[in-house]
């Protein structure tokens, strides 16, 4: 399991360039509502984490892909909600920097898709 975790946080990492990239190209340079911009990073990353997740770091050759990649997306959307609401309640309450309270978002969810996805996607 450790080995896994450890791929596992290698793809996050390459998802995290995506969605930090993606978030930052929407937000700043297109205008875009912050939420907006931080879900579509989140979602275009975690389709790509899905595909290097299954491969790579849980070698999973499970026939039923599109099931798998839809509750892989849904672990993905509840941890969306629990990254806006991470996020939200870091600027708004505690008045941190947008990316900085996104950094702490990013981690409390890489632990909670980690669980779900080992527990259930690619068990």
């Amino acid at each position: 399991m450790l080995i896994q975790f450890v791929r596992f946080c290698v793809v996050g990492a390459s998802g995290t360039i995506i969605d930090f990239g993606l978030t930052y190209l929407l937000k700043e340079k297109l205008r875009l509502n912050p939420y907006v911009a931080n879900s579509t990073g989140f979602a275009t990353a975690a389709s790509s984490n899905y595909l290097l997740n299954r491969i790579w770091a849980f070698h999973n050759h499970n026939p039923q892909i599109g099931e798998q990649y839809a509750l892989f997306m849904l672990i993905a959307v509840i941890g969306l909600l629990i990254n806006n609401a991470t996020i939200y309640f870091l600027v708004k309450k505690w008045h941190m920097n947008f990316y900085v309270s996104k950094v702490v978002a990013t981690i409390v969810v890489t632990l909670w898709n980690f669980g779900m996805n080992y527990l259930f996607t690619f068990r």
